[in-house]
């Protein structure tokens, strides 16, 4: 066994399997229907129902074949974005339907890594490298200038967005250990959220805006790789009340894009086996 995708609920403290392979799966997103999760594997992204009743199966994305974990399903449930390096042979943003079909560029700047979609559907975040500095960007979702919301103070990424649209939650390194931070959405400075020994990446809010999970390396874990024991961690969106939830061996594709359910009260996330 190699990838269990997992689903935890916040409020029994309760996690059920919802499907293992041997294959290496990665970061599920929920749907806002609640039926199902798209993960990514090996280029292709795939739909797998959360009863866990039947195996993933393809979404069609055409010629993007070499698609990462940077993915998610619009709020209302139409269109999937997706990162993939077919084209240009760096990371590029596209939009296609969540049903598949023919996906359409978004970024032209590049490498761009999506992130996070916008509440009202409107706008995606995410981290863009540009001349070796990782910063977080927004563009409308039909393309157009981006705009950008750091500007190099340290490594950002992971960015994702509040439920009311006004913050976009993202991880930087700008005091020495990956912690997470918000900026104001249209722009201003940046908040420190957490202050903790560990390097903290990837903060996800939750759709009732009360609290944020996110994962936790040891701090002296550079970046975010995949098959190490790492923390899964929740706390309120101010930053307070942080507790850890579980440990697992997981890492990179554990939960880098969007995965909360469409009630809050669950998340799915994917949990690693050692390769034998």
């Amino acid at each position: 066994m190699r990838s269990s995708v997992e689903i935890y609920n916040i409020r029994t403290r309760q996690s059920r399997i919802v499907w293992q392979t041997s294959a290496l799966f990665e970061a599920p997103n929920w749907a806002p229907d609640g039926r199902f999760l798209m993960l990514n594997s090996d280029g292709l992204i795939y739909r797998l129902p959360v009863a866990g009743d039947t195996p993933p199966m393809i979404v069609d994305t055409e010629f993007a074949v070499a698609c990462n974990n940077d993915h998610g399903i619009s709020p209302d449930g139409t269109l999937v974005a997706i990162s993939d390096k077919v084209e240009f042979g760096k990371s590029a943003i596209y939009v296609l339907a969540a049903t598949g079909g023919k996906p359409r560029l978004v970024t032209r700047n590049l490498p761009s890594y999506w992130h996070g979609w916008s509440p009202d559907g409107q706008r995606f975040a995410y981290c863009g490298i540009r001349d070796d500095v990782f910063d977080i960007y927004t563009i409308a979702v039909e393309g157009g200038e981006e705009m950008r919301l750091t500007h190099g103070e340290g490594r950002n990424d992971g960015p994702d967005y509040s439920p009311d649209g006004n913050w976009i939650y993202f991880n930087s390194s700008r005091t020495g250990t990956m912690q997470i931070w918000r900026v104001p959405a249209l722009g201003g400075s940046a908040e420190r959220i957490t202050d903790s020994p560990y390097g903290d990446w990837f903060p996800h809010p939750s759709p009732k805006g009360d609290k944020i999970v996110f994962v936790s390396y040891d701090g002296d874990v550079f970046d975010h790789p995949r098959d190490l024991d790492v923390r899964v961690r929740l706390m309120d969106m101010d930053g307070s009340n942080v507790e850890t939830l579980f440990e697992l061996f997981g890492g990179q594709g554990t939960m880098n894009s969007p995965n909360w359910s469409p009630d809050g009260d669950e998340f799915a996330y994917v949990r690693y086996f050692p390769v034998s």
